[in-house]
């Protein structure tokens, strides 16, 4: 693939994959990205996947034509990036290795050497002149590990992101940004916030044409969208209007309640995403809590605390940050009802949060008063 005119893609599409880093469902595989800049000098940008090194060094080899690289660029060095460093440069044993100062100590523990005699240590503000082309160092600590980078390319205007910008998602398979990207951001980096704001006003400073990731497709002009949805996901601003209702249920009437909420809402004219915790992707049900601005929790006491995957779910918001919405709760429970207690417990260090007037509650099965209850909230949340 040609970028620019200098600029290759060599990076390669795994579709053998099942769980992207052990969690996360990735129905349309994943792409790991790579990328040659064929300047006076040669700098390529990141390796990919362990399983994948003999495909991506056929490519790198296709698009040299004969021609030795000087530079492997490394501006992250997670495994699904960085896996085929050492064999990178015992192929090219001319080739100097470029990288954050943080990113050295790592490569010993990956590979049992720094390459203190091939390195070159890049800090904020750096450049690496090729030829025509000049790459800009960005540093991008906790971005979202603490050795990260990124580089800007002064010619053609291209930002070599690493991970930020990413998706889930092969390149072969044709789907829409927004979606993908959001799980992916708010799964893995959406801890991550305050830094990632810190990155986005350092690229506010550069001309930018297209954003090369390590995951996803190339991004061009016009970037205006992918930034403001950046801006949204790290600073935990609310991108949908809407309710997000997750729940849990042992025999269906919590689920009943969730549905009634959800149905009543609509007739309201909001939108109302509803997650079945224990069937539905987590993962999805995480991004929906975190792309609307009001939330409901709907579970059950379990065992004297609350159902395992309503725990589970709250624990995924709470270490990512979870901030600046409304939260309702549903809870079920015959004889010592005490789940909204719990969960409003485990929310409590949570910034900027609002609790519903209403609560619904559930003596085992809905009933009259119930009923009410969830009536009440629906049109409360629906204000």
């Amino acid at each position: 693939m040609r970028i620019t005119e200098d600029i290759r893609y060599v990076g390669v599409n795994d579709h053998d994959i099942d769980l992207f880093e052990g969690q996360y469902i990735v129905p349309n595989g994943m792409a790991y990205n790579s990328y040659v800049i064929l300047d006076e000098k040669i700098a390529v940008m990141d390796a990919v996947d362990q399983h994948f090194g003999e495909e991506w060094l056929k490519k790198v080899e296709q698009v040299l034509a004969g021609r030795q690289p000087d530079y492997l660029v490394v501006h992250h060095m997670e495994p699904d990036h960085s896996a085929n460093v050492a064999l990178f440069l015992e192929t090219y044993p001319k080739a100097r290795v470029v990288a954050s100062a943080r990113a050295f100590p790592m490569m010993k523990m990956y590979f049992g050497r720094e390459y203190e005699d091939r390195r070159i240590i890049v800090k904020e503000g750096d450049a690496l002149p090729l030829g025509k082309h000049t790459l800009h160092f960005v540093l991008a600590p906790m971005v979202h590990w603490p050795e990260v980078m990124m580089s800007w390319d002064e010619k053609d205007k291209v930002l070599f992101s690493a991970d930020a910008f990413g998706k889930f998602g092969a390149l072969d398979v044709e789907e829409e940004w927004a979606c993908e990207a959001r799980r992916y951001y708010i799964g893995i980096v959406g801890k991550y916030g305050a830094q990632v704001q810190q990155v986005l006003k350092k690229a506010a400073a550069l001309e930018i044409n297209t954003i090369c990731a390590l995951h996803g497709p190339v991004l061009q002009q016009p970037l205006d969208e992918y930034f403001r949805l950046y801006d949204i996901w790290s600073s935990y601003g609310v991108e949908t209007e809407g309710v997000a209702i997750a729940y849990t249920s042992v025999y269906g009437h919590t689920r009943d309640a969730a549905l009634r909420l959800a149905k009543k809402l609509e007739e309201k004219g909001v939108k109302a995403a509803l997650s079945d915790l224990a069937r539905d992707d987590m993962a999805e049900a995480v991004e929906d809590a975190f792309r609307y601005g009001k939330l409901v929790l709907a579970t059950t006491t379990y065992n004297g605390d609350i159902f395992p995957f309503m725990r589970t779910f709250i624990h995924h918001l709470t270490e990512r940050g979870f901030q600046n919405r409304k939260v309702a709760f549903i809870e079920n429970g015959s004889w010592a009802p005490q789940a909204a207690r719990i969960m409003k417990g485990m929310l409590e260090n949570s910034k900027n949060l609002t609790f519903a007037e209403n609560t619904v509650k559930i003596m085992a099965a809905l009933n009259e008063q119930s009923l009410q209850q969830i009536d009440l909230l629906a049109e409360e949340l629906a204000e």
